[in-house]
């Protein structure tokens, strides 16, 4: 048997609300999860190639970025494309959010109910899109 099938799935938070942040990389340590966190969008890409994560959640209120326009980075790259996204907002909810031309695989808005969080997060792992 292969241990690749228990491997820690990684997750990297981009969020620059440092208790938001911080509360995610609890929740999602204690379920197993490998947390990588960042506050700002700037370094990314640089970020994704050396953690390589399995799934993103990503703010779109960030202090130097839309995280929709960060979206797009990764949705027009060959290397990030694939990886899925649960996108998370204070100020927009699923009724007020506009995408633009790339959709996140989930959104949830802020505050959010952790295990909205988790059930969402297992699912757009497991391929779903919300």
């Amino acid at each position: 048997m292969t241990t690749s099938n228990k491997r820690y799935k990684k997750v990297l938070v981009i969020e620059d609300n440092h208790a938001i942040l911080d509360v995610i990389t609890l929740i999602l340590q204690s379920e197993a999860y490998k947390v990588s966190g960042l506050s700002k969008g700037v370094n990314m890409m640089e970020h994704i190639n050396a953690f390589q994560p399995d799934m993103m959640i990503l703010d779109i209120m960030l202090p130097d970025a839309d995280g929709r326009e960060l979206l797009e980075q990764l949705r027009t790259n060959e290397a990030t494309a694939h990886i899925p996204v649960l996108m998370i907002s204070a100020k927009y909810t699923d009724k007020t959010i506009q995408h633009g031309a790339y959709k996140p695989n989930g959104f949830l808005s802020k505050p959010f109910d952790i295990d909205e969080l988790l059930d969402r997060i297992e699912g757009i792992l497991a391929g779903k899109t919300y």
